[in-house]
């Protein structure tokens, strides 16, 4: 049976990690909330799961590598970070208030937006975006340096002619931030999501160091 080391964990909004007795969690990860870390799963040096307002739950033997990311957030509805049993997500890599199923593969800087599922056995390459809402099929494949959107998927390269209007019209603001404005009216747009933001983070403040055990 392997210990777990514990990580840095953080009590946020009145919730604290739980981490299975048989999981691994490296002296230098940190976990923040309601984060819930299932039995023989791995989270490696530097990564961060932060459930904000929602909860993040990883699977039995999945592994979380170095400097990843998990976020949950609850400004736009609930968005989880749910990762299920034997996946891998790659170093620097990005989940955010997304569906992981079993058996997936997220590669080194693969990110993967709020309300996106991945279905089990998919790959998501190496720097390959999966967009906001966007489903991707079981045991699909999505290249290198490629973005995933819309349901039925399709895949764009980031040279694209098209892939500035593609993604205007996932509406990404409303998604992952609850904030209504013209794709086209950016001034607009990224001053009400900075505030949402640091209205979020700033139950921060309150946190506290949750005791081992």
């Amino acid at each position: 049976m392997i210990a777990a080391t514990q990580g840095l964990r953080i009590r946020h909004r009145g919730r604290e990690p739980q981490i299975h007795p048989t999981a691994y969690v490296a002296p230098t990860a940190t976990l923040v909330g309601d984060v819930r870390v299932g039995a023989r799963a791995r989270v490696m040096y530097g990564a961060v799961l932060d459930a904000e307002g929602s909860r993040i739950e990883v699977g039995e033997a999945a592994v979380i590598c170095e400097n990843a990311v998990l976020r949950g957030s609850a400004v736009a509805g609930d968005q989880p970070v749910l990762v299920e049993d034997h996946v891998f997500v790659g170093p620097h890599a990005t989940l955010l208030g997304c569906e992981v199923g079993r058996c997936v593969y997220a590669a080194t800087g693969a990110t993967v937006l709020q309300g996106a599922r991945l279905g089990a056995g998919s790959v998501v390459a190496v720097g390959a975006l999966v967009h906001a809402r966007t489903v991707v099929p079981e045991e699909y494949f999505v290249p290198p340096h490629t973005v995933a959107l819309d349901t039925p998927v399709r895949l764009l390269a980031p040279g694209d002619p098209g892939l500035a209007e593609a993604i205007g019209r996932v509406g990404f603001a409303q998604v992952a931030f609850g904030v209504d404005a013209e794709w086209t009216d950016r001034i607009r747009r990224y001053e009400h999501i900075a505030e949402v933001r640091a209205a979020e983070f700033g139950a921060h403040a309150d946190d506290e160091i949750a005791s081992p055990g």
